[in-house]
């Protein structure tokens, strides 16, 4: 990258060359860190969703929706379905990337099998867990992306293409799951389609405006 948060005012303007050559490298604790970190915060963003009867977008939304219709554990659903996903991060972004999503995506389905024994809600609005889980779980991905790292599925596409075309990863990301929330119009009622949407939305509008070509400098 070679612009700062400013994104009209160059980098060597804006920091020391020192600086900035450190910016441009986490260390492996860091990137441990932020992997537990972001996929903790997916975790909780997931019992939002859960608990209130939602869906989301991506190969989790899928996930979601084999859950609902099928009663097999979101855990491990997401974790099958972000197989395939594998072979795209490795080819496209990367052994390091792969290995850090495949961790990742292991942490979560974890988590979110475990969770039930740590987190459970007496009562949950739809549309407050619409947006409070988006946005937390928006956080959560923007943690694992600024480390290089991902939860698999579309987000694996997503980051491709923005890194290949610019095209920013939080819209096509919104595009692709607002499509899939909209899927699930059969399985559950309209209106929690709708927060479901909203969700998504509260979601992408975190990666949208903090997750940009030129705003971090961090790899």
């Amino acid at each position: 990258m070679s612009e700062s948060a400013h994104d009209d005012i160059p980098i060597s303007d804006a920091w020391p060359a020192d600086e900035v050559a450190a910016a441009h490298k986490h260390s492996r604790t860091e990137d441990a860190l932020a992997l537990c970190s972001g996929t903790l915060l997916i975790s909780v963003g997931v019992a939002f969703f859960t608990g209130a009867g939602l869906l989301t977008g991506g190969t989790a939304g899928i996930a979601f929706l084999a859950h609902y219709l099928t009663g097999v554990g979101f855990g491990p659903v997401f974790f099958v379905l972000n197989l395939p996903f594998y072979w795209l991060a490795l080819r496209k972004l990367g052994i390091a990337f792969t290995v850090k999503t495949f961790i990742a995506v292991a942490l979560l389905s974890a988590l979110t099998t475990l969770q039930s024994h740590f987190l459970a809600f007496a009562s949950l609005a739809p549309l407050y867990a619409a947006v409070a889980g988006g946005l937390i779980t928006g956080t959560g991905f923007l943690i694992l992306f600024r480390h290089k790292c991902s939860l698999g599925g579309f987000g694996v596409l997503a980051l491709w293409l923005q890194d290949r075309y610019g095209w920013r990863a939080g819209k096509v990301q919104m595009s692709i799951d607002c499509t899939i929330v909209l899927m699930a119009l059969f399985a559950i009622e309209p209106m929690r389609v709708v927060c479901s949407v909203i969700g998504a939305i509260a979601l992408n509008i975190v990666l949208a405006i903090n997750h940009r070509p030129g705003r971090y400098l961090g790899i």
